[in-house]
């Protein structure tokens, strides 16, 4: 230990000979003959306690670090097991809502339409405040009836079609006069096709106010049930698969597959009811041999076999089915401008022509092109073999003509 050397009651002298136990050397301000440096005793006081002061803050620093280094494991681990969690519960969502769309889609829409309205409801005294003097009070607004007079006034009563594509069936209240037939009409459907959906026979009457349910197309309505296919349903009700699937408001959980949900709401264009005799007989019309001119002298039949399909709104040409998948030819001369499979879907293997007068036509599905873009090709001419690429059910050809830009009916050309 170092000397002491005490003089009076408010300080004391330190060894500062002893250089290895004295560390309190840089505090001197004044050194005696002696070798001792004075200091008072509160710089003493203050002097022992610097080790305890810096073993504390080591201890604090330790602790601090500890803390963090906890804290940040905790926060990892709670991380770790709330995003594996949300993981699988995502995948398990996802996976039943895609199996259950065609089922679920309509509630998700009317439950996100109800959350908008009832958004807007909230909202709107927010937004009707911030525009100060434009408020209507709803009481202060006169009836019609006293606004109307009797040269604007209309007494009658009708109901308006839209002439917009529908996408699902609707409800329709019958009115004096009205029959099947004139309603038939009006949604442009086939009679049969009101009878069979609303569960009436050909001798059955409808009455004022009865509610009757429209399809969108001609044919029939099905209710998917456990181990139904397209084809199985295309077969039930004597139609075609490829006209369920490009019937564009049905939808399928797989695309590639065409499988149905269980419970969810089939159209089936140009259906007939199982056991049912439709009013207008039904008859499959056989094209010509392929290449056979057309009563215009302007085209020919591109290829040979049944018309499985024929044009509508929602298909813009007709289908040509055969089993044999025989070659397809160029319904006239020009120039070719798309061949193979141009965007990876759809009509898959595709030829296109034009043929420099303002028409064009287009092959889809074919099982292989024959020709490339830009090669000029004659009436007749073999332009690729018939398939079932692309979006299909089975072997066939779609054949489009446009005219201008418009699509035009084959059957109406082709004739």
């Amino acid at each position: 230990m170092f000397g002491l050397k005490i003089r009076g009651r408010k300080g004391l002298f330190i060894n500062v000979q002893d250089n290895r136990r004295n560390p309190y050397r840089s505090y001197s301000e004044k050194n005696d003959k002696d070798g001792f440096k004075y200091i008072n005793s509160e710089e003493y006081k203050f002097l022992n306690k610097i080790p305890l002061i810096k073993r504390k803050f080591r201890i604090q620093i330790r602790e601090i670090l500890l803390f963090l280094s906890e804290l940040t494991a905790y926060l990892i681990k709670i991380l770790h097991l709330s995003f594996l969690r949300f993981e699988s519960g995502k995948t398990t969502f996802v996976t039943v809502l895609y199996r259950q769309r065609g089922k679920y889609a309509k509630r998700f829409i009317h439950s996100g339409m109800a959350g908008l309205a009832a958004l807007g409801v909230m909202i709107a005294p927010v937004i009707a405040n911030e525009f100060p003097g434009t408020n209507v009070d709803p009481w202060s607004i006169q009836s019609p009836s006293s606004v109307l007079t009797t040269a604007t006034a209309d007494t009658g009563i009708s109901t308006d079609i839209s002439a917009k594509p529908r996408d699902k069936t609707i409800e329709y209240t019958v009115t004096e006069g009205d029959t099947a037939s004139s309603i038939a009409e009006k949604f442009g459907v086939m009679t049969d096709t009101i009878l069979w959906q609303n569960s009436m026979g050909p001798k059955d009457k409808i009455k004022p106010g009865q509610t009757l349910q429209i399809l969108p197309v001609t044919g029939v309505s099905h209710k998917v049930v456990k181990g139904d296919t397209v084809y199985s349903i295309a077969k039930k009700y004597d139609s075609s698969a490829q006209g369920i699937v490009d019937f564009p408001y049905n939808t399928f959980v797989n695309d590639e597959t065409f499988e149905l949900a269980i419970g969810q709401l089939v159209i089936v264009p140009e259906g007939v009811k199982p056991e049912e005799k439709p009013k207008a007989p039904r008859s499959r019309q056989l094209t010509p041999d392929a290449g056979t001119v057309v009563a215009s002298g302007q085209f020919v039949w591109p290829a040979a076999g049944q018309i499985s399909q024929g044009f509508a709104w929602y298909h813009k040409g007709i289908d040509i089915a055969n089993r044999a998948a025989p070659n397809v030819v160029a319904a006239d001369a020009g120039t070719v401008v798309g061949a193979g499979w141009l965007d990876g879907y759809g009509y898959g293997n595709r030829v296109i022509i034009d043929h420099g007068n303002g028409y064009k036509t287009l092959y889809g599905h074919l099982q292989s092109a024959y020709v490339k873009a830009g090669q000029t090709v004659a009436r007749g001419d073999a332009i690729g073999k018939m398939g079932s690429t692309g979006r299909s059910t089975g072997t066939h050809l779609h054949f489009e003509i446009i005219k201008g830009g418009a699509y035009l009916s084959p059957l109406s050309i082709l004739r």
